[in-house]
């Protein structure tokens, strides 16, 4: 089936929306902007929003620790995200959570999950949830192809919804651009790996030659949307950087145990 154009230009500028985001968030990290640990996913844009084009707001997905793709593609606010990553006021999680917990059920958005294989779990019980009360919504795991060898609850969640744990699916994740975390020597890839990579899988890339190639996109209207998502990243930045931190008042809220 064919994508309207309508879809088509929905599908680059989430793309390209999770690749500014993560060069951006790359670029800050490296300054010293952004606290913790971040993980990329640039590479992998086209999984996460192919995905999620087939998802509607009820749906739900989760993720692991390199989540902000995800997080994009399901509908997260990009300002609110920035200031998340900064450890900020106006943060999806209040500015505490950071880059591996991010998170926002408005959006179907289970959270990001810094426990590998700590998603599927979450999102059999949002299935048993649907079928349950006969919704009609679906559930989604995303997560690259090492955590079926290293976590039990994944296992244990693969096998409650075969036995009728409700509608969910899991997605796999490859080809990233980036190691396995920010500053990764990446010394397990082979020479010109990740040249070769962004020269021949880049979704972005190819995306915009068949697209071209068939008629079906202008260029112009491609180049449209990279300068509305690049004002948009610049507008994310500044406003994180010029938000507060948290409150020591919020220290202890949003937690399981009361002090």
């Amino acid at each position: 089936m064919q994508l309207s154009r309508e879809e088509l230009i929905r599908a680059y500028r989430g793309m390209v929306t999770i690749r500014r985001f993560e060069e951006r968030v790359q670029e800050e990290f490296s300054k010293g902007g952004i606290p913790g640990f971040v993980h990329l996913y640039a590479g992998e844009e086209a999984s996460a929003i192919g995905m999620c084009l087939h998802l509607g707001p009820k749906d739900y997905i989760a993720s692991t620790h390199r989540g902000h793709g995800h997080s994009i593609a399901k509908g997260c606010d990009i300002v609110g995200m920035m200031h998340e990553l900064f450890g900020r006021q106006g943060g999806l999680c209040g500015g505490k959570g950071g880059s591996m917990h991010i998170a926002d059920l408005d959006q179907g958005m289970l959270g990001a999950n810094g426990i590998v294989g700590g998603g599927p779990p979450l999102v059999v019980g949002a299935a048993l949830t649907a079928k349950t009360l006969g919704t009609g919504t679906v559930a989604v795991k995303v997560n690259g192809d090492d955590f079926f060898e290293v976590h039990e609850a994944a296992r244990e969640a693969i096998e409650r919804a075969r036995a009728g744990g409700g509608p969910s699916a899991i997605e796999v994740d490859t080809c990233r651009f980036y190691g396995h975390h920010s500053g990764d020597a990446q010394l397990y890839r082979g020479k010109d790996e990740v040249k070769r990579l962004r020269e021949e899988r880049d979704c972005i890339k190819n995306f915009r030659r068949r697209v071209a190639e068939a008629a079906l996109l202008e260029t112009d209207a491609l180049d449209a949307v990279d300068a509305e998502i690049a004002d948009l990243i610049e507008r994310a930045v500044a406003s994180a950087q010029a938000a507060p931190p948290p409150p020591e008042s919020e220290l202890l809220t949003d937690v399981y145990v009361s002090y």
